[in-house]
């Protein structure tokens, strides 16, 4: 066994000692976010737990514990001799539901889901398969939450536009598709904001599209439908179809992107939102969510592929998996577009020899 080198490994000591902090902090951040703490803490001023246990509707007990964690871990600043606790306004930009797409605290419930499955990924591990879509009943929900985010404030007026004159269209009428819409936020958004066009959201989880529904008759919106299927079996011709952080996700994936294209009008487009990463490892590396990126793969993505004998895809796709899958179901011009706001995904904008527009 070679010796170690001591600095290297102190070093790496450190850093595991950071990464136990971090994962723990992640967790008490998913708490602040899921109680209103972070929302309640940023409209007050300096104040004591009690006051700010009170202030939103909290056993005063835990937000003090709570309080701790965040003191220490850098989060929230404290003033011993009022025993005051303070949220800064640089942290709260990060950390409130008013920051919109900025909001990563948003994203910490996403640890507590992976923990809740790390038995059966493990099993996985050593027997093959993977987990059921089915053992992640919080994940529709939490998805919906971190979509609206970026959907409510940029879908209309920052990623339609990338396609041009698409907004024009949608204004005029036209047919939409949205594949595995999930909880269907994407087609409501736009259903409201273009309510000449058609709308159509399709995905095989029931309670999604249960949920969907619901939303869209609260609403009244006679413009939007919704259907349980399969993203292979695609009924109808459209003149947009979207798929947003989906398609990496799926056991048949190139079947899926295959469906599309032949449901697709003449003159019609594909608008994919999708992981921005590479398929080769190192252009990975310094990938400023890369660990998550993995992380998320192992804990979700590939395992509930795998589950159903899928492609299990993973973060082996990336623009270069995509642009190659993407062209084998037919689209000859695609275009990679990226969102402010939305650092975890890139926009292919798709069309194939018959549909693009002259």
């Amino acid at each position: 066994m070679t010796t170690p080198d001591v600095a290297r490994q102190e070093a790496f000591t450190e850093l595991m000692v950071d990464v136990l902090n971090k994962g723990v902090l992640a967790l008490l951040i998913s708490v602040g976010h899921q109680t209103g703490l972070f929302d309640t803490m940023s409209a007050l001023p300096p104040a004591t737990s009690a006051g700010i246990a009170q202030a939103a509707d909290l056993d005063e007990r835990y937000v003090r514990e709570w309080l701790g964690g965040m003191v220490v871990g850098g989060i929230v600043e404290y003033e011993p001799d009022g025993a005051t606790y303070t949220l800064p306004p640089e942290h709260a930009a990060s950390l409130t539901t008013a920051a919109g797409p900025d909001n990563l605290a948003g994203m910490m419930p996403y640890i507590a889901l992976m923990g809740e499955v790390e038995q059966q990924v493990v099993a996985s591990f050593r027997d093959g398969g993977g987990v059921p879509y089915e053992a992640y009943p919080r994940f529709q929900a939490l998805q919906a939450q971190e979509t609206a985010r970026v959907y409510d404030a940029a879908l209309v007026d920052t990623i339609v536009p990338l396609v041009p004159g698409l907004t024009e269209r949608l204004r005029d009428g036209i047919d939409v598709l949205d594949v595995g819409t999930g909880q269907g936020h994407a087609p409501l958004v736009l259903a409201q904001a273009f309510p000449r066009s058609r709308f159509h959201g399709l995905d095989r989880s029931e309670d999604g599209i249960a949920a969907a529904r619901r939303e869209a008759e609260r609403l009244s919106l006679d413009n939007l439908r919704y259907t349980v299927a399969d993203s292979t079996e695609i009924p109808g011709r459209y003149d947009l179809i979207t798929a947003f952080d989906v398609i990496h996700d799926l056991a048949r994936p190139q079947q899926t992107l295959d469906a599309i294209a032949a449901s697709l009008r003449d003159g019609g487009t594909f608008l994919m939102g999708d992981i921005a990463a590479s398929s080769n490892l190192e252009e990975n590396v310094d990938h400023p969510f890369g660990p998550a990126l993995f992380g998320f793969s192992v804990f979700y993505c590939m395992t509930t592929s795998l589950s159903t004998g899928g492609a299990g895809l993973g973060t082996v796709w990336g623009e270069q998996t995509a642009r190659r899958m993407l062209g084998e179901a037919g689209f000859t011009d695609i275009q990679v577009r990226s969102v402010e706001g939305d650092p975890l995904n890139v926009y292919y904008v798709a069309t194939t020899a018959t549909t693009a527009p002259a």
